[in-house]
């Protein structure tokens, strides 16, 4: 079946992160992505490793799959026109430099508007495009940092604490991958294009916010309270015989079952452990008259045991025994695309299911240039053109 963004085309010149993940969102929804690389260099993930497969970074491999790569020298005068012809054939251009870059290159939102009047034009950076900041260049940990994550992330009263994934990346290439769709909408109905201005920063603050609603109704920046829920209590990590295992009683009804379930009447019946207020009130008390009867059993037993009361709990897994999970499996999210170099390769596969237009791991990430003189041969440039921008340099 096709993808609901079948029969669109994606220029883009995004890499590292954030961008290269918007654009991977919308190629597995059926968008034709082609990326933009720098000869010889390519997109700096290409060589953030160990580990490599095939000669690519793993982490390259993540993110870049659904996805054609030509290689164009942006410096070159004569990249210009074969830049001109993407544009013209494009609907959404996709970037992440630092703004103003495409301006000074001659590929500037309105430049590529007068090429192609309805183009979606999506910018991400560090900042945004407009205030003092906007220039500032700017990597994941940096917006963990400035957007607040870090704050709030950590033991109690430790130093602050990055994120363990790139959050800032991830999150802002999923907010423009929404824009771009939502823009893609109101193209359908009105036929005008636009220009969508998101960043590192707008995403990390967006996703504050209930700390950010406490801060508000306050005005005091919330600390990190380390595993432990802000706010419902119990909820977090807590210590079994063999490991550790997350627990969410997150409503009142949920309460009276979990004291059931344990046999733990007394605590439910306690007027410090009431309501939630009240147990949040009494956190380090409650937490302690629960730790011995946590310490008696094992991970599993715990989960079995909640698990039959409706209770929200799971084991705090590594990577490799979540992947190994038979609940992964059933729903499909490890796929593997046959890569040139890397031969079979595991990804994990789009996070969602739709009956119409599925999502599709269609492609490997391309080897940087692999896909260079056919997307020039789609735009028009025959075999001898296509050598002479070779020798010029202009592409790769």
């Amino acid at each position: 079946m096709p993808g609901a963004f079948d029969g669109l085309r994606v220029l883009d010149f995004s890499r590292a992160l954030t961008g290269p993940f918007c654009a991977q969102m919308l190629g597995d929804m059926g968008a034709e992505v082609v990326k933009v690389e720098q000869p010889g260099v390519g997109d700096n993930a290409r060589g953030w490793g160990p580990p490599f497969q095939g000669g690519e970074s793993t982490y390259f491999l993540s993110v870049n799959r659904n996805k054609r790569s030509i290689a164009i020298n942006l410096r070159h005068p004569r990249s210009a026109e074969v830049v001109q012809r993407l544009v013209a054939e494009s609907d959404i251009l996709l970037e992440n430099f630092i703004p103003g870059t495409l301006d000074r290159l001659g590929f500037g939102y309105e430049a590529c508007r007068r090429i192609r009047p309805d183009l979606i034009y999506c910018s991400i950076s560090g900042f945004g495009q407009v205030g003092p900041d906007r220039e500032r260049a700017a990597y994941d940990q940096i917006a963990q940092g400035m957007g607040g994550i870090m704050s709030i992330t950590g033991e109690v009263d430790g130093p602050p604490m990055r994120v363990g994934i790139a959050i800032s990346d991830i999150m802002a290439g999923m907010f423009a991958a929404y824009a771009i769709a939502t823009a893609l909408y109101h193209r359908q109905a009105t036929g005008v294009g636009q220009h969508i201005d998101t960043s590192l920063l707008d995403g990390q603050l967006a996703m504050m916010t209930y700390q950010a609603g406490r801060y508000f109704a306050t005005g005091e920046a919330p600390r990190s309270t380390g595993n432990q829920h802000p706010t419902i209590v119990p909820y977090g990590v807590f210590r079994a015989v063999d490991g550790y295992f997350n627990l969410a009683v997150g409503t009142e009804d949920l309460w009276r079952r979990f004291c059931g379930a344990l046999g733990l009447e007394v605590l439910r019946d306690d007027p410090r452990f009431a309501a939630n207020r009240d147990r949040q009130s009494h956190r380090e008390e409650l937490a302690q008259l629960l730790e011995p009867h946590f310490a008696q059993r094992t991970v599993a037993e715990i989960e079995q045991l909640l698990n039959a009361h409706g209770i929200p709990c799971g084991a705090v897994r590594d990577l490799k025994t979540a992947f190994d999970d038979p609940q992964v499996a059933a729903l499909g999210l490890i796929r593997e695309p046959e890569h040139p170099t890397a031969g079979a390769l595991r990804v994990v596969g789009p996070p969602y299911r739709m009956s119409a237009t599925p999502p599709t791991v269609r492609t490997p990430p391309p080897i940087l240039g692999q896909h260079t003189n056919e997307i020039l041969q789609e735009i028009g440039y025959d075999e001898a053109a296509i050598g002479e921008l070779r020798a010029a340099g202009a592409v790769a």
